[in-house]
């Protein structure tokens, strides 16, 4: 099986986000598992990534996993413009992975349905949410690495 990809390993910093125009999810792997970050509130796309760089830079990341749309409508196609706007202003010299992010955040949103009306809006407010999205944006990069590991 040549060339084929291979987990990261125990001590590899991967970095995944879930870029929104408020706020931008952050998650990583600790021993195997994926845990949220707190999210980085966004006043303007310089300071955005400004304090995404500094992040990426002070945890040593070697990959960052950033969450696009699938594309096939016009508003997945802008949307995939600007987050790649976004991801060439920053200060990174490491390896750049884009991955479906379709309905992360509508996943992420339906796991904190046994939570209050009130805890949930706070979630979406304070980007709990996209940091959850994160997650499930950095599992499914995972995860395809792991199948294609495996085949």
């Amino acid at each position: 099986m040549a060339d084929s990809i291979k987990p990261p390993t125990p001590n590899t910093s991967i970095i995944a986000c879930d870029l929104g125009l408020k706020r931008i999810g952050l998650a990583t792997q600790v021993q195997g598992i994926v845990l949220a970050l707190e999210p980085i509130m966004r006043k303007n796309r310089s300071q955005a990534s400004h304090d995404l760089s500094n992040l990426l830079s002070q945890r040593a990341v070697s990959t960052l996993v950033v969450g696009i749309p699938s594309g096939g409508e016009a508003k997945h196609d802008e949307m995939q413009k600007r987050i790649k706007h976004f991801v060439d202003l920053l200060d990174f010299d490491g390896k750049i992975i884009f991955i479906d992010e379709d309905y992360t955040s509508l996943e992420a949103y339906d796991e904190m349905s046994y939570m209050s009306k009130k805890t949930r809006s706070l979630a979406l407010k304070n980007g709990s949410i996209d940091s959850l999205a994160a997650c499930k944006i950095l599992q499914r990069y995972l995860d395809s690495l792991l199948k294609n590991h495996i085949h």
